[in-house]
């Protein structure tokens, strides 16, 4: 087929103009020349595939430009192109235009999602438009009488505007969540119907009238349960309640990171902050000290019932209490050592340790770091009817059948050294202690380990060979540690991509080797992303999996100890014996797909 037949066909087959009062939904074709012509006469596309194209539109109410995308007949941007000069409109690449996110409120999402028009910047009375049909009068003249501002349109991709409605409205499950809670903080809908089955009593006498008044009122009860809610169904792990001079934060930490989430009103502060004090039976009228409490929640979670419990931290501030809520979902205890994110070998090693009748096993690691979780896995492989499992910890954070769980009370004297001392009359088999804080903790577990009992306990430290240091540094005494200590797993928690929109990444190869890659393991290693999706408000990242550097406790090193060898030179040993650093651990893990190299640069150090 010739150029010339092909531009004849397309004379008798495209759409008739549009008027400019037309007010069909469809595109409107006003355009001086067809997108065909110009297509095929600036040599984008063949006449064959033009053909292909008008065949297939003849079937659907796809715009050709789609159906040529479709075909791959021509890229989105040479498409974008070609419209502009067909138009007579200006072009505009999202990606790399500022967008004024205040005019979002001019447009509902609704609408731009509707129209594939997203408003981009006001200059005086105009109003700048990207459209897919810079032509379409109807979608004009209805954005202009709803902002009541002249429309200056202008030319974007539709996967540009589609992808920066998401990027700037959200999601569409995001908005409607935004207008519920609109819906709360206003005190528009002051119905009765709560989504949770709160089983927090509410205090008999208290000393606040006001605040018990202001704490019982439908929209409080119905925020905080609110926040309850939506903090289980994006799988966070805290809730921040944070007071400040001119605002109010409520913050969600989730899979390691703290979201911003809400802004209530600030006259709202004292009664949320009574009715959660009520939920978790602490005293209302205090409000210059400390206050540690706990919330148990029946809830419907997809489709079934389920029970969360919230352990709440009230402290007091500058402008006011701060309230921490940490989640205990038993359903996201990973009791599991294979899922936990150990190396076979690193695995095999732990497991041996834990089954050894004496000694002592630390895990060790900052803060939310997923230490309790690691040994309440240990625990639970080692917790048999002929056993004796005992622990102390501080707070008890999940409840274990056939476990004896004993929970600190410093402000009567109930600390770990006083538990431990309990526990060795108690004829226990496997002892658990919360956290190994100081020398006197630290002489009893060691001499429990020496006595014939096995001692499972955490230690804050930056890695596994810089433990033994620290233990010496209590005052501990070397042939003590050597002879007692089995093994040390270190661990860091590092986010997870999400399944859902996970993409190739191309990767600078000297950004691999810095990263501690070898030149062939960065020559063949293939680096993924989450491009960002809806699954968790398109961080590109879904859940955690721990990095595990494991430390045994080899003949060598035990002689190192006893000579008071530096934890520079026992991890130099460690690392000839085949140690994973966290490091390495984790650039394991971004080979087998599971995290990102910015990730585990984030959370580990060469």
């Amino acid at each position: 087929m010739t150029k010339d037949t092909v531009l004849e066909t397309l004379s008798r087959t495209a759409r008739p103009e549009a008027s400019s009062v037309d007010r069909s939904p469809k595109p409107t074709w006003r355009a001086k020349s067809r997108l065909g012509e110009i297509l095929v006469r600036e040599g984008l596309i063949s006449g064959d595939q033009l053909e292909r194209a008008l065949a297939q539109q003849q079937n659907s109410s796809d715009r050709l430009g789609q159906v040529l995308i479709r075909q791959e007949a021509i890229s989105e941007d040479d498409l974008t192109a070609a419209l502009s000069r067909q138009y007579g409109v200006p072009s505009i690449n999202l990606g790399y235009f500022d967008v004024d996110a205040n005019l979002m409120n001019l447009v509902p999402m609704e609408v731009a999602a509707k129209h594939q028009a997203l408003p981009l910047s006001r200059v005086g009375s105009t109003l700048t438009l990207a459209m897919v049909d810079p032509t379409n009068v109807a979608v004009m003249d209805d954005i202009k009488f709803m902002t009541g501002f002249n429309i200056e349109p202008v030319l974007a991709s539709e996967t540009a505007i589609m992808d920066a409605i998401k990027k700037y409205y959200g999601s569409f499950e995001e908005v409607e969540r935004k207008k519920e809670l609109q819906e709360l903080v206003g005190f528009i809908d002051e119905g009765d119907a709560d989504s949770l089955e709160l089983e927090a009593e509410d205090a008999e006498a208290l000393n606040l009238e006001a605040l018990e008044k202001a704490a019982e009122e439908a929209p409080v009860i119905k925020l905080v349960n609110y926040i309850l809610t939506d903090a289980v169904n994006r799988e966070a792990s805290d809730i921040h309640l944070e007071p400040y001079e001119k605002e109010y934060r409520i913050r969600f930490r989730v899979d390691g990171l703290l979201r911003n989430i809400m802004n209530p009103p600030l006259k709202l502060r004292d009664a949320m902050v009574s009715r959660i004090k009520i939920m978790a039976k602490l005293d209302i009228s205090e409000k210059r000290l400390p206050q540690d409490g706990r919330i148990m929640v029946r809830l419907a979670h997809n489709g079934k019932k389920k029970q969360i419990d919230f352990r709440v931290s009230i402290m007091p501030t500058l402008h006011g209490e701060k309230v921490v809520l940490r989640l205990l979902d038993k359903e996201n205890l990973r009791l599991d050592m294979t899922r936990l994110g150990f190396e076979p070998e690193p695995l095999a090693k732990f497991k041996a340790a834990i089954e050894k009748p004496y000694g002592i096993v630390l895990v060790t690691g900052p803060t939310g770091s997923g230490k309790t979780n690691t040994l309440y896995s240990a625990i639970f492989a080692l917790n048999q009817p002929d056993v004796n499992i005992v622990t102390a910890e501080d707070p008890v954070e999940f409840q274990l059948p056939g476990v004896n769980q004993v929970q600190m009370k410093d402000q009567i004297g109930l600390n770990f050294a006083a538990a431990l001392r309990s526990f060795l009359r108690q004829d226990p088999d496997i002892i658990l202690v919360g956290e190994i804080r100081d020398f006197e903790t630290a002489e009893i577990a060691i001499k429990a380990a020496l006595t014939g009992h096995m001692v499972l306990s955490t230690l804050h430290t930056n890695d596994a060979p810089s433990t033994i240091t620290r233990l010496i540094n209590m005052g501990i005494e070397p042939f003590l540690v050597a002879t007692s200590v089995h093994l040390i797993a270190a661990q860091r928690l590092v986010r997870t991509i999400c399944p859902r929109c996970k993409a190739p990444e191309d990767v600078p190869l000297q950004a691999l080797l810095e990263a501690g890659f070898t030149p062939a393991e960065a020559g063949t290693v293939q680096v993924y992303r989450g491009r960002g999706c809806d699954l968790r408000g398109k961080t590109g990242y879904k859940g955690r999996i721990g990095l595990f550097e494991v430390l045994e406790i080899t003949d060598d090193i035990r002689d190192m100890v006893l000579v008071g060898s530096s934890a520079l030179d026992l991890k130099r040993k460690a690392l000839e014996q085949g140690m994973l650093t966290l490091r390495q651990s984790g650039l394991n893990k971004v080979k087998e797909g599971w995290t990102t190299l910015e990730e585990v640069l984030r959370e580990t150090v060469r």
